[in-house]
């Protein structure tokens, strides 16, 4: 009880600083990031071996992967489908080293690195609105495990059009880091997608 009291609070100061700004419409393979407000304007240096694009998709995947991290902590106190928190903790366990590993990429190319805080406002493929997060959070029992699964399927097949908007990038995802990593996000969410549309064929009938 002690650690789904915590659980609860570590989302609610998470969801609490959420903006209501609408987001601005980016313009990478037509995908609505907002890398502008992400951080400095990109700059690649001369010679390098990775494009615009490539820093913008892990930036924007930064926030998306810290908006699944929410989406799976609210799980913990809003669910109680043995299997449904199996997967919920699996996606918050693999995450979070994800972001971690983006973020050394960037430091690593001299580019900005966001903070799991830079979700909040963002609207890229597949997020969940501030409504859509708000009503999750309200949810219980098999009402949240439906819009759980429901979100986060999108949430995920957004993930791997942020890949595929990549690779159409001229130049982009050829980087050798970038590359294992864009396409192991699409082996992960695609596996993850298929288990999250049985488990919606197991939840009792509305």
């Amino acid at each position: 009880m002690a650690r789904r009291s915590i659980l609860a609070l570590a989302v609610l100061s998470l969801l609490a600083g959420a903006s209501s700004q609408a987001a601005a419409q980016g313009s990478m393979g037509g995908m609505d990031h907002s890398m502008h407000k992400m951080g400095p304007e990109i700059v690649i240096p001369k010679g390098a071996i990775y494009t615009k694009a490539d820093v913008e998709f892990m930036q924007g995947m930064i926030a998306h992967h810290a908006q699944a991290i929410v989406m799976a902590k609210l799980a913990e106190t809003n669910s109680t489908n043995a299997q449904l928190l199996k997967l919920s903790r699996k996606i918050d366990q693999s995450q979070i080293p994800e972001i971690e590993i983006m973020q050394d990429w960037l430091r690593r190319h001299n580019q900005f690195a966001p903070d799991t805080a830079s979700w909040h406002g963002m609207q890229m493929d597949g997020m969940l609105t501030e409504a859509e997060i708000k009503a999750l959070g309200a949810a219980k029992g098999t009402e949240f495990d439906r819009l759980f699964l429901d979100g986060m399927i999108k949430h995920h097949a957004g993930a791997i059009k942020m890949v595929d908007d990549l690779f159409k990038s001229p130049g982009a995802g050829q980087e050798v880091d970038a590359n294992v990593f864009a396409n192991d996000v699409v082996t992960a969410q695609t596996s993850e997608i298929g288990i999250m549309r049985r488990l919606l064929t197991q939840l009792p009938s509305k």
